[in-house]
């Protein structure tokens, strides 16, 4: 037959073809930033990473789960057997029959991606996507029919010059797209780029079911501070950006584009491999920021991203709840991206807009972003008879305040845990005047060296001290002080306490028994995850067993746990305002209304402000330490 003889000549010619593209593709992501990577370490993880972790989050959605396994191996295992068999010219029945099984799965998991895409759904990306499925039912069907002669199915001759012919176009087809679109750009690109994206990842902590979210440090000594051009990027981010599959699961969790604020974390991806390789956003086949035209913006290595390629605006629209990077089934990092960016803008151009920069000058003058007197960081406490560290100088817990100690509902969330340690006779004490702010607002919004100066103040503070637990009622300044400290504290010192949230704490003192508690009275209660305790720091069990004690059935949200919608209080969205069609907080109390909540209990602060300012009637909002503090049994003497 004209095929053995004609398909190892266009085997070779694609191979040699996706080998240049490849070497052109590895040219550009070295133009970025040095970073030391393990690189046979990560290549021999790489299986792992890819068939264990990445499977574990495809697996979330079951119909791509299982699509994604069968077309996925199913071509893998083609390839092998195809390059055996055609190219290498190991013929038997047994390796043809392997290949005939192999092109079958693929064939069948192609079809149902093609049934997928027939009437997709608004996030995923059209264009050269919607012809990738019959790229793969040709590349399947053509290699099955060819080698049934092989197996000993049909004859040789079969089907004549005609069939050979008619086989010949569709294995041109499907190797164009298949193997020489993988290198040059195609849709399968992001199997290439996945692959080394998973062996070289910048956070491979997060394999393995670890956990990896805190920010990385600037070097404040650099010559440029932040992300400018593409190029200034990590040659390993640059890398992330090209394994995109375009399926806009980050789309459609994003709560900024969710409210019409001109940011798509999926369009942003998709323009920063724009400008890695030079050119426009005129192909873009997924949706556009809203309110923002596809086709305008440009982009090259070595020019500036804000601007040209990407609106300050959409940068400044992110709220930093990581929704978009918990959800991504390539594991990118879209958050580290933003940040990078807007440390540019912050720390080179001081272009923070809006209340940005006066909250930063804020910090730097009085070490709270609302540049209340220092000195009033403990009035909260008048008549509450707490022990300051400097005159106890060690204590079991010490009571992170954070800065709702300037603030009077949060007042109320502080003044109900303090009545719930002394109802558990812990031994605590606060730092009064001595503790800053921790520093997230700053480091959200590009500004590492506020940050990083009051982070260093207040590990000076808290290395003064001896205690084992650091509890507190903001995540924020829990994920900062636990996950973002210990990389700036002092060479030959470490961290010697354990950091935790108030929910995870007093859940600890009820299972331990040092709480009494009474039943909640109130109706039907749901629960808003915040997103610097859930994604940032995986905890999600304590706050719910905790008002399981209270005897509370809660009426869980449809986005809850690792989906729950943000509150858009992260990030210094609040503080910059950037304009959207509606607000992010007005669209979680809609979710809170169709459980029929009465109560919505919370576990933040910023949550508890952002959820209140939604106009009535609503929900109350209560803190978990208020409606702990509210069910304490008093012991009769």
């Amino acid at each position: 037959m004209i095929l053995d003889s004609l398909i190892p000549v266009l085997l070779v010619l694609a191979l040699v073809l996706a080998a240049a593209g490849m070497l052109k593709r590895i040219n550009l992501w070295r133009a970025g930033q040095p970073e030391k990577v393990n690189l046979i370490a990560g290549l021999m993880a790489m299986p792992r990473r890819y068939l264990v972790d990445l499977h574990h989050v495809v697996e979330r959605d079951k119909y791509i789960s299982k699509t994604h396994v069968a077309t996925a191996g199913g071509f893998v295992l083609s390839m092998v057997l195809i390059l055996a068999v055609y190219l290498f010219g190991l013929q038997s029945q047994l390796l043809s029959y392997a290949l005939l099984g192999a092109t079958a799965l693929m064939f069948m998991g192609a079809f149902f991606v093609w049934k997928r895409r027939r009437n997709p759904p608004a996030r995923l990306s059209k264009g050269p996507w919607m012809r990738l499925p019959k790229s793969l039912l040709m590349f399947s069907a053509t290699f099955f029919i060819a080698t049934l002669p092989a197996a000993g199915i049909l004859p040789e001759a079969f089907g004549g010059l005609v069939l050979a012919l008619i086989l010949t176009a569709g294995i041109v087809w499907g190797l164009s797209e298949l193997v020489f679109g993988m290198a040059w750009g195609g849709p399968m690109k992001h199997a290439f780029a996945g692959a080394l994206h998973l062996a070289f990842h910048r956070r491979p902590e997060r394999f393995g079911g670890g956990r990896s979210t805190g920010l990385k440090a600037v070097d404040l000594k650099a010559d440029k501070l932040g992300v400018d051009k593409p190029t200034d990027f990590k040659w390993n981010q640059l890398l992330g950006f090209d394994a995109c599959v375009q399926c806009g699961k980050c789309e459609a969790m994003c709560p900024a584009f969710a409210a019409g604020q001109p940011l798509n974390p999926k369009k942003l991806i998709q323009d920063m491999v724009v400008g890695l390789a030079g050119g426009s956003d005129a192909k873009f086949a997924g949706s556009p920021y809203p309110g923002i035209e596809v086709g305008k913006a440009q982009g090259g290595p070595d020019q500036s991203i804000t601007g040209g390629l990407v609106s300050p605006d959409t940068l400044w629209s992110c709220t930093t709840c990581r929704a978009c990077v918990e959800e991504c089934p390539m594991m990118i990092e879209h958050v580290d991206a933003i940040v990078d960016m807007r440390r540019f803008l912050s720390l080179e151009k001081g272009q923070t807009p809006n209340k940005g920069a006066e909250t930063l000058e804020n910090l730097i003058a009085t070490d709270n972003p609302n540049g209340f007197n220092p000195g009033n960081r403990t009035n909260w406490a008048a008549d509450q008879n707490l022990r300051l560290m400097s005159d106890v100088k060690q204590a079991d817990v010490l009571f992170w305040v954070s800065d709702g100690a300037f603030d009077m509902r949060s007042q109320r969330i502080l003044r109900a845990f303090v009545k719930v340690l002394k109802a558990a006779n812990v031994d605590f004490a606060i730092l009064g005047d001595e503790e800053r702010d921790s520093g997230d607002v700053a480091r959200r919004l590009g500004d590492d060296a506020t940050f990083q100066g009051l982070a260093q103040r207040n590990i000076e503070v808290l290395q003064k001290y001896k205690f084992k637990t650091l509890v507190t009622t903001d995540p924020h300044a829990f994920h900062c002080i636990k996950n973002e400290y210990p990389e700036l504290y002092p060479a030959g010192s470490a961290v010697d306490y354990q950091v935790m949230h108030h929910t995870t704490f007093i859940n600890e003192l009820v299972k331990n028994g040092r709480l009494q508690l009474s039943a909640h009275k109130g109706g039907t209660v749901t629960y808003h995850d915040p997103c610097y305790l859930g994604r940032y720091n995986g905890e999600y069990d304590s706050p719910r067993e905790l008002l399981a004690s209270l005897g509370i059935q809660l009426a869980e949200m449809e986005r809850s746990g690792f989906r729950s919608r943000c509150c858009g209080g992260g990030g210094g969205a609040p503080i910059i305002d950037i304009p959207g069609e509606r607000r992010i907080a007005d669209m979680r109390m809609a979710e809170i209304r169709e459980v029929g909540a009465e109560t919505v209990a919370v576990g933040c602060q910023q949550c508890t402000a952002m959820l209140e300012g939604v106009v009535e009637p609503r929900a109350e909002v209560k803190d978990i330490a208020e409606m702990v503090a509210d069910a304490l049994v008093e012991e009769v003497a």
